[in-house]
């Protein structure tokens, strides 16, 4: 019997050991696709206790708490940050099977040294503890990004973001991660929303282009794209809530938007083929730029309405959605590739029965000299687990190029989220460490070992950086 997060932690064979050992330990962080705030790294000002690093914003927490049976008042509410905390504690235990403990416990241990299982017995000395050890400066945001030897960090920005403190930080020699915005247009897509209108005027506000018709609405789109280039942008993500995609024409989508902005609603049909428009029209910005284009799809969100009128959107009510994107994202690149504007594109979803669909499609659409351009993305979210990780990069060996994979994201607010790398890498060194035991793979170790720097982070910093 093992003990719980030993050094061999999910490292079931010699051979995964030494791919770990190796190739792993030391080994950068590049995270593509995150949620921090560059705010919060920028001002770095200490956390007041572990409750408001840990569990503010973090809806995984918040999701398991109220399945646990966990009040609201102790997650979005007005209990007091130990009382808090306390109720979290009261949770972990009951998570044994969710990656939430074994996370947990691993944030813990990598910037805490602690050892001791989160439990309500132990609840007060964890936390006295942490945060007692918060008022150093190594427990500050920016040490947090240091001690993880992360060298680059993807937020995700409205394009309405000024972007003051990308560059700030990027002027700020003393710092030394690259944190690049990221370009998510939710805010363009979904033109059915009540915020539509809103957010025009804010983006004619911030691109100083009147937006007052399709024309000018794209002008100012490409106004922003620029300026995200400028402050150090390589990429953009969308939130694909369903994949249907319709050719058509600027001829009739005007109309279509020129009712939108006069206040009218549209039927289903219009908002079809308006997303379809629009996505075509930004792929083509994306490829000029030589931007990655990461479209993550299949989140059915806010499916509680009582919950979401109480506390807002995104907190926790999300699930995946049962949706045939095939054909939709099929047309969607193959148009753009038509044009010679296809640009290099991440695929993530949010049901396993999706992974051949989107692992397969990869082969669809290739450019001579750029290995994996299409690429299936790391298991996301409700898949960040054991099981749908493993599979993920299962079914991309069984029907792809395991080796040009670009690896694990983080998709967190928090600082202490990059236990989660080290979660996946101890999960592909394990995997390779099992095929080669069982004689699947030879015992090339200098190869393996190369493989493994390169999914943990190479990879990606070539795919996003052109290195």
């Amino acid at each position: 019997m093992r003990a719980f997060l030993d050094d061999r932690f999910m490292l079931n064979t010699d051979t995964a050991v030494r791919l770990y050992e190796n190739a792993i330990v030391g080994l950068p962080i590049f995270d593509f696709h995150c949620h921090l705030d560059p705010k919060e790294v920028w001002e770095n000002k200490p956390y007041e206790n572990i409750t408001k690093l840990w569990l503010g914003g973090d809806h995984y927490k918040w999701r398991a708490m109220r399945m646990h049976g966990i009040g609201e008042r102790f997650l979005t509410g007005d209990a007091s940050d130990w009382e808090k905390f306390s109720a979290w504690a009261e949770t972990v235990p009951h998570l044994i099977g969710n990656p939430l403990y074994h996370w947990t416990h691993m944030e813990l241990k990598m910037f805490f040294g602690i050892e001791k299982r989160l439990s309500p017995e132990t609840a007060r000395e964890i936390y006295d503890e942490c945060n007692e050890k918060l008022k150093q400066p190594e427990f500050k945001p920016r040490a947090f990004i240091e001690r993880s030897n992360v060298k680059f960090i993807g937020t995700t920005d409205d394009p309405v973001s000024t972007l003051e403190y990308h560059q700030l930080l990027k002027n700020d020699e003393s710092f030394t991660a690259r944190i690049a915005p990221t370009f998510r247009p939710d805010g363009a897509l979904f033109i059915e929303r009540s915020t539509f209108e809103g957010w025009i005027q804010k983006l004619s506000e911030v691109s100083g282009i009147k937006v007052d018709t399709l024309d000018s609405f794209l002008q100012a789109l490409q106004q922003r794209v620029d300026y995200f280039h400028e402050h150090g942008g390589r990429a953009s993500d969308h939130d694909i809530q369903k994949m249907e995609y319709v050719q058509t024409t600027k001829e009739e989508i005007e109309p279509i938007f020129a009712k939108r902005l006069s206040g009218s609603e549209l039927t289903e049909e219009e908002v079809t083929l308006y997303k379809a428009f629009l996505l075509t029209q930004l792929g083509k910005m994306y490829a000029e730029k030589e931007w990655v284009m990461q479209l993550h799809m299949g989140a059915m969100r806010n499916n509680n309405t009582k919950m979401k009128n109480k506390i807002g959107p995104d907190t926790g009510f999300d699930s995946p959605a049962e949706i045939n994107f095939a054909e939709g994202i099929s047309r969607f690149l193959d148009a753009l590739d038509l044009q010679d504007a296809l640009p290099r594109t991440v695929l993530f979803n949010l049901n396993q029965k999706d992974n051949q669909v989107l692992a397969g499609m990869m082969g669809n659409f290739y450019e001579e000299g750029v290995p994996g351009k299409i690429q299936f993305g790391s298991g996301w979210w409700f898949l960040d687990h054991i099981d749908g990780m493993e599979r993920q990069m299962k079914d991309l060996a069984n029907v792809g190029l395991l080796s040009h994979f670009i690896g694990m994201l983080t998709d967190s607010r928090s600082f202490l989220s990059y236990a989660r790398h080290d979660y996946f890498r101890r999960i592909l060194c394990n995997i390779l460490g099992e095929w080669v035991e069982r004689g699947l793979v030879p015992d090339d170790f200098e190869f393996l070992e190369k493989m493994v720097e390169n999914i943990g982070y190479y990879n990606a910093e070539k795919y996003f950086l052109q290195r």
